[in-house]
């Protein structure tokens, strides 16, 4: 374990353990809590009250929760609303206990997320940081077959893109088929999508 515990939290790749809902992704919050505690035992969490001890805070037209995970003395603190399934803020007169319990559990993953666990979960990448070949392995159990550019007639791998997010070669694949009707590298369907300039 390296100094900069971030890092060390960031570096996990959290994927076997996350579901999708409505187009959204979510991060198991009982595995990120153990997780957390496997790596920083005195690690601690808040569930913050309002003035009448309420785990939940309103407005009085909606409401949300407050939560914080303290980690080797560090607290990230996250509010995150109390919303229904299709991810809109309920109305403050039809908040249940359960609702308020499920967005507590999402608002501490989110928590252990800002001290690195699953972030990049939330900044829409797939994989965290130098993860590299890994990522066809796990989208899809198995590596991906080898397969060669159709353009530079070298073997497609996993690059980053302009933004910095992980493109697998499944990725690569899948959209150069869609767009171009080849096998392309990301460098040569960049080349394709500008016209062939660089």
């Amino acid at each position: 374990m390296s100094e900069n515990y971030f890092a060390d939290l960031y570096a996990v790749n959290v994927n076997e353990h996350t579901e999708k809902k409505n187009g959204l992704t979510y991060l198991s919050w009982a595995w990120a809590w153990a997780e957390i505690k496997k790596k920083h035992p005195d690690a601690t969490y808040t569930i913050y009250e309002d003035d009448n001890g309420c785990f939940y805070h309103s407005d009085g037209k909606t409401a949300w929760v407050k939560t914080g995970v303290t980690v080797n003395g560090i607290e990230h603190i996250e509010y995150l609303p109390i919303m229904d399934a299709r991810n809109r803020s309920i109305n403050f007169d039809n908040v249940t206990s359960v609702d308020v319990n499920k967005t507590i559990q999402r608002s501490l993953t989110k928590a252990c997320a800002r001290h690195g666990l699953g972030l990049y979960v939330y900044a829409g990448e797939d994989l965290p940081e130098d993860s590299g070949a890994q990522s066809d392995q796990y989208k899809t159990g198995k590596p991906y077959p080898t397969v060669t550019c159709a353009g530079c007639g070298k073997e497609i791998k996993p690059t980053r893109n302009s933004k910095g997010q992980i493109q697998s070669v499944q990725d690569q694949v899948d959209f150069s088929r869609k767009t171009f009707g080849e096998d392309l590298c990301l460098t040569c369907a960049q080349k394709a999508w500008s016209g062939g300039k660089e």
